[in-house]
């Protein structure tokens, strides 16, 4: 009977109103030009890295496949959200169906958890090739990568499946104004008309945890290797530093929006759109360029893609 009766009331929302980033119309088509560009290079700056790796065999190591996978989900993330942000600057009423926004949740969280999860891999295949070079093929094999890249795609399947259905059984029957620019779980779950303190708990002990136990783990990993290169040769420190240099920057844009978020009870700050945009739209940008720019192996390749032949040896 209270089962039939929450199912009522949740059909009574059809369709909820995302309150944006700003009201002010200026702002909204400078956001817009903005956010349009950024989105551009970023399915450019990723689609050509995973172009790039399938088409150069010599990037065909782990590090480069784990890269790749970074790569479509950045694509992937940064899409579940900046096309419905850009047609919403043109429009007066931003509206987003029920099953849309719970599409968009799921998906969100999908791409988000299973990034945290590939970073903490690759995090791990730095470790093995910068502690243990002699071993690092034989544990790095490609059978072992592939059972990794298929154990973090179900994690952060199984993570948003369990978080978007504690969304969905919420009874939804009063407010509709999400305030953001996107569907996400701790906004949409105080519109519900009920007491969604067990629900904020679970929430926090999930994706909040999940978040602040990955990014200890990569901070000691990140803590061993500079502690191991302190004993190795200039030439491979500089390029092993530069990499986990690299690595840590995408780990702090990426986490430090996570934790931001998640490891608190559902309250709004002034600072949380700021955050959600680094955190979709800033971050999936940044990351081709931070991987790419001191890297002479992808420079190479692109290079090599774009049919520009190398002139490299006369010293």
């Amino acid at each position: 009977m209270e089962e039939a009766v929450l199912l009522n009331q949740t059909s009574l929302v059809t369709y909820f109103r995302l309150r944006g980033l700003s009201v002010n119309q200026k702002a909204q088509i400078a956001m817009f030009s903005m956010f349009l560009i950024f989105y551009i290079l970023t399915l450019i700056g990723n689609i050509l890295i995973v172009i790039t790796i399938i088409y150069d065999h010599r990037l065909h190591t782990p590090m480069y496949f784990f890269l790749s996978n970074l790569s479509f989900i950045d694509v992937c993330h940064s899409t579940v959200t900046v096309p419905k942000m850009l047609r919403d600057t043109w429009s007066e009423e931003k509206l987003i169906s029920f099953d849309a926004c719970v599409t968009q949740m799921f998906f969100l969280h999908l791409f988000a958890c299973t990034e945290i999860f590939l970073l903490t891999v690759m995090a791990y295949d730095r470790y093995v090739a910068i502690c243990k070079p002699l071993q690092y093929m034989i544990v790095m094999n490609w059978k072992v990568c592939m059972l990794l890249a298929v154990a973090l795609w179900t994690g952060g399947t199984i993570h948003s499946i369990a978080l978007t259905s504690l969304t969905i059984k919420l009874p939804y029957c009063g407010l509709d104004e999400i305030d953001n620019f996107f569907c996400d779980v701790p906004q949409v779950i105080k519109l519900a008309c009920t007491d969604t303190h067990v629900i904020e708990i679970l929430i926090v002990s999930n994706s909040g945890l999940i978040s602040v136990v990955c990014f200890v783990v990569l901070v000691v990993s990140y803590a061993v290797i500079l502690v191991s290169l302190r004993q190795q040769i200039s030439k491979g420190r500089r390029k092993a530093l530069s990499t986990c240099a690299a690595h840590l920057t995408v780990v702090t844009l990426f986490l430090g929006h996570c934790i931001f978020i998640y490891s608190r009870p559902s309250t709004s700050l002034p600072e949380d759109k700021v955050v959600s945009v680094f955190f979709t739209a800033v971050t999936p940008l940044l990351n081709p360029v931070i991987y790419t720019l001191r890297n002479e192996e992808m420079k190479s390749a692109f290079n090599k893609l774009a049919g520009r032949k190398e002139r490299k040896e006369e010293k």
